[in-house]
């Protein structure tokens, strides 16, 4: 890999771990979720259709295209560094779901290999979560370290996060990263039992430390890798994890989504389903750091 940055500084070496593929346990599906239990985590190469993805990313880019913040080509992903989006599509929350539910889109984050993949690592029927988090981040852009556990478990915690690169994501672009080890930290975790960030949003889900000075304080490294199309991570509740610096020196703008999937038998959190979901705060599509013009800056969750 490359060198890798958060918050503009290098992660040292010591620091550093790449994920390892776990795509051939997909044969064997309870090593898969053995590995899973340990890990808190399965990092997946090459589960999705290439073409299916690229024509995901042409889907979203050629939207964020029309209104003036992608360059041509849009497949590019070439930020322009500017945006007619507020003159163009006043309603962001309406802009915004129409982007994320575009069929292309849907067909790579909610049909096909990834639901075989969720069946596997549940061990029985899955569904996932309607309200999907799709995120472009210009170059500069990075997000802190967290735990999904306050957003989603309000049903139960049987929720686990599909992170999908839409298109080739090296680590020059900001990526996912994951802190090793992280789901067994229950002096972080079990003070969050019960935490609901829509019911509390004074408590802040990101933590107040950087991730290289954390993965420093704990003894641990932060893993990641070189992203390619097809390429998927799942992990669950209690994992830690946050975002690199996208860097692209040519201006690419990263582009990811992630969807909460759950068993199909267990009770199902009515903010994030239905063709319209209300999402954490009851603010739909428009409470997402996505539904903002690119040339805005986000807020860290």
């Amino acid at each position: 890999m490359d060198t890798c940055e958060v918050k503009g500084h290098a992660v040292p070496a010591a620091l550093l771990g790449e994920l390892v593929d776990c795509a051939p346990l997909l044969a064997d599906p309870p090593a898969l979720r053995a590995r899973f239990a340990e890990h808190g985590h399965v990092f997946l190469r090459g589960v999705l259709d290439r073409d299916a993805v690229a024509a995901a990313r042409r889907e979203v880019f050629e939207r964020l295209h029309a209104v003036g913040e992608v360059a041509s080509p849009p497949d590019a992903g070439i930020f322009t560094g500017a945006s007619r989006r507020a003159e163009l599509e006043p309603d962001r929350g309406r802009f915004w779901r129409s982007v994320s539910t575009g069929a292309r889109l849907r067909a790579v984050s909610h049909a096909g290999p990834i639901a075989q993949v969720m069946d596997a690592v549940f061990g029985e029927a899955a569904r996932p979560q309607d309200y999907i988090f799709l995120r472009a981040g210009p170059r500069g852009r990075a997000t802190d370290l967290h735990f999904d556990y306050p957003f989603f478990t309000r049903a139960h915690d049987r929720v686990c996060t599909v992170w999908t690169p839409l298109g080739d994501v090296p680590v020059s672009d900001g990526p996912l990263v994951v802190v090793e080890g992280s789901h067994r930290y229950r002096d972080l975790i079990d003070p969050m039992i019960g935490h609901d960030i829509s019911a509390n949003p004074e408590r802040r889900a990101a933590f107040g430390t950087d991730a290289i000075e954390f993965a420093r304080s704990r003894g641990t490294r932060l893993l990641t890798a070189d992203f390619a199309a097809g390429d998927v991570i799942v992990f669950g509740m209690y994992l830690a994890h946050g975002s690199l610096d996208n860097r692209s020196p040519i201006d690419r703008v990263r582009l990811s989504c992630d969807v909460r999937w759950q068993p199909a038998s267990l009770p199902i959190d009515e903010r994030y389903f239905g063709e319209d979901p209300p999402g954490t705060t009851g603010a739909g599509y428009a409470e997402l750091n996505g539904a903002k013009p690119l040339t805005q800056d986000w807020h860290v969750r």
